[in-house]
């Protein structure tokens, strides 16, 4: 399971300041994984795909930023999973 330490690492955080936030994006990502038709599993694949899906929303808080889809990579990623 991916947990907050890998993802601030993948981040380059060092603080402790959005740790709920990055919580809370983890859970969001596996959810939106599940919810994708992709069971969780320890591949770094899937870790990678869970990161990819938190540095997309947590790069992109501002609610007036428009996400126009999910880059090709975690998209990728996903089909690869299932």
């Amino acid at each position: 399971m991916l947990d907050l330490s890998e993802v601030k690492d993948y981040l380059r955080i060092d603080g402790s300041e959005d740790d709920t936030v990055l919580a809370l994006l983890i859970d969001a990502a596996i959810n939106y994984m599940t919810n994708a038709g992709v069971l969780e599993s320890e591949s770094s694949l899937y870790k990678l795909a869970l990161m990819l899906y938190v540095s997309l929303h947590y790069e992109n808080r501002d609610p007036s930023a428009k996400i126009s889809g999910f880059n090709f990579s975690l998209e990728s990623i996903i089909m690869q999973l299932k």
